[in-house]
Formats: C-alpha cells, structure tokens, sequence
C-alpha cells in the first residue's frame, strides 16, 4: 500500500538515506562533489541535521511509503508568519516519473494551507532547468537568484501562494 505520512523517530536514517541518494544524482549531474559543495543537500545531510530540523526546527516531515518503505520525503519550515518553506522534496531515483513527486507536493500545498499558511516557498540549484520547469508547471513563480561563496552553482528561489 501506497501513502504520505509524518516521519516516525526511528525512520530518521531511512530519510538521510532517502535524501542523499536523491540528492546525489543532482550533484552527478553538475558536477558538485563533497570538495567543491560540501554544504550541499547530498552531501551536509546527516542523522543529526534532519533530528534538528525534526526537534530544534519543529519543522514537520512526512514520507512517501511503498509498502512501509520510504521512497520520497519532504520537510516543511516556518520562516516567518504566513510564509512556509519546502525543504529537500525529493524521490529516489528509481521511483521518479511516476507522481510521486507530484503527490508530495500536493501533500505539502495541503498540509501547509491546512496549518493557515497562504505562501509556500523554495530553493532550488538554479542550473536545474528541469527541476525549475517542473515546479513552475506546478504554479511556482521565480523570483530570484543569490550567489554563495560556499557554492558552486546559484540558488534559485520560487514561490507561490497556496
């Protein structure tokens, strides 16, 4: 059986593996390794980051479940009031295209909506056209870019009102 629910303690290393690997291919594709881009997504996430996230951050986190085992998650973040922040929705790579990722978002807009948020926000590798495009096909607009010196690419920032 297929659903989304809220992470459970005990599956915190299940969703650190779930995000590095879908990470990984990203950083594969551009080029970033853990010399070049040690602070990305595929490479900084670890048991004690996303327990932070879950516990210091009160940032809740749901999965998506083939038959109890985790192959999409997503986290959602607070930043300020009525804004909310999608971080790390991502699928494992041999269960993309096939809505998953579609059904986490979905799940996300709900959730978010439901909990009285009217803004849902992100960040994105802006070379990532792909990933762009499929989050404006979902009613994302751009709205800008920031360089860091601790990253090889460019941040992308989307937003859309839920």
């Amino acid at each position: 059986m297929n659903m989304i629910r809220e992470i459970k303690d005990n599956e915190i290393k299940q969703c650190v593996s779930v995000i590095r690997q879908s990470f990984q291919t990203v950083a594969d594709e551009f080029g970033f390794t853990e010399e070049n881009a040690p602070r990305f997504t595929a490479f900084a996430t670890d048991e004690a980051k996303v327990l932070m996230w879950k516990n210091e951050q009160h940032r809740p986190m749901y999965g998506y479940f083939e038959d109890e085992v985790l192959v999409g998650y997503y986290n959602l973040a607070f930043p300020s009031e009525g804004e909310c922040e999608l971080g790390s929705l991502c699928v494992l790579p041999g269960k993309r295209h096939s809505r998953i990722g579609d059904a986490l978002l979905e799940d996300a807009i709900s959730r978010a909506k439901g909990l009285g948020f009217g803004k849902m926000k992100l960040s994105i590798v802006e070379e990532n056209k792909v990933l762009r495009k499929w989050y404006e096909d979902h009613g994302f607009v751009h709205v800008g870019t920031k360089k860091f010196d601790f990253f090889p690419f460019t941040c992308g920032y989307l937003e859309r009102s839920i």
